[in-house]
């Protein structure tokens, strides 16, 4: 495959076989990004879990200490006064049936984050086959299926991710931007792998974290070591 200088150079600025320890690899992150844009940082942990089976699923959401560096467009799906919460509170978007009509006449996804009342879902389930594959099914686990809507809009716009498995068992989430410093991204990163640890299923046998590595958008990976 195929990579420019600029990720080279700053390749070579990483020992790969190294882990490093959060502080040092954010660093390091800072230091190489050489995008002319602020950069997404992410985090990729590979859980020594098998999520084909429903006791080992990890998954939940979290309000980052500093944000993600990106404002969530919020669809809210909810009626009468939660609606009208749901606006005060900030969603970009409110509605009902319009909603699911607009969606799947239009296919429009001009969101990043779907919030239901648990009355709507009945609705909502309609777009399963649209939201289900893009991520953004609302769910109770992810405090995305709530009566409080209005809480739950505030606190995606403060900065909460969703963190799940994937088919492969890595869980994939922004963590920040390359703006945010070594300090903040450090902050945000404890504060993620802490929730994931805390979200350790029962069922798992055997080593839990198997390996943490961060990126920038458009830079080389750089392994973390993990005290667990």
């Amino acid at each position: 495959m195929f990579r420019g200088k600029k990720y080279q150079d700053a390749a070579k600025q990483i020992e790969k076989n190294t882990q490093y320890d959060a502080a040092e690899g954010f660093g390091l992150i800072c230091k190489t990004a050489s995008a002319k844009f602020d950069e997404t940082v992410e985090l990729h942990v590979k859980l020594g879990v098998d999520s084909r089976h429903a006791d080992q699923q990890v998954r939940g959401a979290i309000v980052l200490p500093n944000g993600t560096g990106k404002t969530a467009r919020v669809l809210v799906f909810a009626k009468g006064d939660k609606a009208d919460a749901a606006r005060e509170a900030g969603a970009d978007y409110v509605g009902e049936m319009d909603m699911v009509e607009k969606i799947q006449k239009e296919n429009w996804f001009d969101f990043d984050v779907v919030v239901a009342s648990p009355d709507m879902m009945g609705v909502v389930g309609r777009l399963g086959k649209v939201l289900g594959p893009k991520g953004l099914m609302p769910s109770p686990k992810a405090g995305t299926v709530t009566p409080d809507v209005a809480k739950a809009v505030k606190e995606v716009k403060a900065g909460k991710v969703e963190y799940r498995l994937d088919k492969t068992n890595i869980i994939h989430c922004p963590i920040g931007k390359v703006s945010f410093g070594a300090e903040k991204l450090t902050e945000n990163y404890d504060a993620l792998i802490g929730a994931i640890i805390k979200a350790k299923p029962a069922a798992a046998k055997g080593q839990y974290i198997k390996s943490c590595v961060t990126a920038s958008t458009m830079g080389p990976g750089i392994k973390i070591v993990t005290k667990i």
